[in-house]
C-alpha cells in the first residue's frame, strides 16, 4: 500500500485570512517502508512573511522571492501524490493549506477522505500524552538532534518514522514488504542494513551431518561409566 507523508510550512495560520504555503515535503513509504523517493519545493507566496511564521521555519521573503509560484509547481506535486493516502501531522491544517492553494489556481481540491491524521492516532494509541511532533520522536527514540527550526522534508521525514510507530512498528512494515512486494524489488525496501546481511548470505550450504560418530559413542560411554551415583539413576 503506497501512501505520502507531508508538512507543510507557511505564512501564518490561516488561509481565508490570506496566508500562504511556502514549503512542502512528501515522503513516499510502501507498506509502512520509506522508498527513498520524496518530493520537496519551495514557494514564492507573493506577499511578506510575518516575522512569527519566519521565526518558526526560518523562511523569510528575501529567499523566497526568486522561487516559482505554486501554479507553476502545481502539475509535479499532483503527479507526486497521486490518488494515495495523505499522512499529516494535524492534517486538517495542512490539508486546508494544500487545497487553499489548488483551488487559487483553479484545480480541483484533494479530499479529505484521503487524509490520515497522525494527531488523531497518537490520541488514541496514548491518551493523555503530549502530542507534538518533538514528543512522539522522543516517545519512539527517533533521533531529532538535526531538527532546529521547522522544516517540511525534515519533519515529513521524521513523521514518516513516528507514522510507522504508531501504525505497529518497523517489524510489521518488513512482513508487509516481505509477503506483498514484488521479487525484483524488495531489496528497495528493506533498510540497508538488511541488504548487507542478506547480500552477504550468499547461496545456501546443504545441512551437514551431526550424528556423533563410533568413538565418540564410546568416548561418551566411557565418561558415563566414571560417573559416581548419577542422578537418572535414583
Amino acid at each position: 500500500m503506497r501512501e505520502i507523508v507531508f508538512d507543510t510550512e507557511t505564512t501564518g495560520l490561516d488561509p481565508k485570512t490570506g496566508d500562504r504555503m511556502v514549503e512542502i515535503g512528501c515522503v513516499e513509504i510502501v507498506n509502512l517502508m520509506p522508498t527513498g523517493r520524496t518530493f520537496h519545493a519551495y514557494y514564492n507566496p507573493e506577499r511578506d512573511m510575518p516575522a512569527g511564521a519566519e521565526a518558526v521555519h526560518g523562511l523569510s521573503a528575501a529567499f523566497l522571492s526568486d522561487k516559482p509560484l505554486f501554479r507553476d509547481g502545481a502539475k509535479g506535486l499532483l503527479d507526486f501524490i497521486g490518488e494515495d493516502p495523505l499522512v499529516a501531522h494535524n492534517a486538517g491544517f495542512d490539508f486546508g493549506f494544500l487545497n487553499a492553494e489548488l483551488e487559487l489556481c483553479g484545480l480541483a481540491a484533494v479530499c479529505t477522505s484521503r487524509m490520515v491524521d497522525t494527531v488523531a492516532l497518537a490520541r488514541k494509541r496514548h491518551p493523555g500524552a503530549k502530542l507534538s511532533l518533538d514528543a512522539l520522536c522522543s516517545r519512539y527514540g527517533i533521533d531529532r538532534s538535526h531538527r532546529v527550526k521547522h522544516g517540511a522534508l525534515l519533519d515529513a521525514e521524521l513523521l514518516a518514522q513516528v507514522y510507522v510507530e504508531l501504525r505497529g512498528g518497523r517489524q510489521i512494515g518488513l512482513e508487509l514488504a516481505a509477503d506483498s512486494a514484488p521479487a525484483q524489488g524488495r531489496e528497495e525496501l528493506m533498510p540497508a542494513s538488511i541488504q548487507l546481511r542478506t547480500a552477504s548470505i550468499g547461496a545456501r550450504r546443504e545441512p551437514r551431518p551431526h550424528a556423533p560418530s563410533a568413538a565418540e559413542l564410546a568416548r561418551h560411554a566411557e565418561f558415563v561409566g566414571r560417573m559416581q551415583a548419577p542422578l537418572w539413576l535414583k
